[in-house]
């Protein structure tokens, strides 16, 4: 069946600028000429139709579009699904984030400006945030609600940020080289994305497990040069603690 872009967007549910959109970021393949008529068929129908379907599950529009093409990408599907729902399906408008997460908009757009958040974008251009954002911005608000000066924090969150990209390229090349076997026709899709799955709550235990004790034992060293004897009685405690396994990752 062939349709004007008018009757696309009606048979889609969508807007006409929608799907230009769409075409301007490659999304939805060009649609035939017939002389000064652009003409669209069934196969650009199904493609609006599986935006949608994505866009629904909370995948960004760069995936969506990866999704959608052919070569190495599209044979990823699998895990480029798994990647993107550990993110949660829920998407929320930087109004939404600060009312849920009780920070205000400036801070959040601080940490916007700061690249430490990220938000995708709906058809519309919204910028959009996720379930772990909520999460992030609440721990941030409670290290502010100690004292800590934003600007500072912000210094400090910044570095943290750039040295855990560097790691997490290095992770990534290994999960590639030894579980997804990139090149390697071997690697079945559903088992590499499963994999995934089963490795995301390890490896984040494990990093953060380090950190704490990193950071307790840091302090305790600095306690003791500064004899601080009541503050490290309390850090000694805290240690403890946490060397015996009393550390809670909650995975959600």
């Amino acid at each position: 069946m062939e349709y004007r872009i008018e009757e696309l967007a009606n048979a889609a549910g969508e807007k006409v600028d929608t799907i230009r959109f769409y075409q301007a970021k490659g999304l939805l393949g060009r649609p035939r000429r017939v002389g000064r008529t652009a003409v669209y068929d069934d196969s650009h129908l199904a493609t609006l139709r599986k935006v949608r379907e994505y866009q629904t599950q909370g995948f960004t529009l760069d995936l969506i579009r990866r999704l959608l093409s052919g070569g190495e990408d599209s044979r990823s599907a699998a895990l480029l699904t798994a990647v993107a729902k550990e993110e949660g399906a829920r998407t929320l408008t930087v109004g939404q984030l600060a009312s849920e997460s009780g920070v205000p908009e400036a801070i959040l757009a601080s940490l916007r400006a700061a690249d430490l958040l990220v938000p995708t974008r709906d058809a519309a251009g919204t910028e959009l945030y996720s379930e772990a954002d909520v999460q992030m911005a609440k721990a941030g608000l409670t290290l502010l609600g100690e004292g800590f000066p934003v600007d500072e924090l912000l210094q400090i969150a910044m570095r943290h940020a750039r040295s855990v990209e560097s790691v997490c390229d290095g992770a990534i090349d290994l999960f590639d080289e030894h579980v997804r076997k990139v090149g390697d026709t071997g690697a079945d899709a559903a088992d590499v994305a499963d994999t995934f799955r089963a490795l995301l709550p390890a490896v984040t235990t494990l990093i953060a497990v380090h950190f704490q004790r990193t950071l307790l034992h840091r302090a305790m060293d600095r306690l003791r040069d500064r004899r601080a004897d009541d503050e490290l009685s309390a850090a000694v405690a805290a240690v403890a603690e946490a060397d015996n396994g009393h550390l809670e990752v909650r995975w959600t």
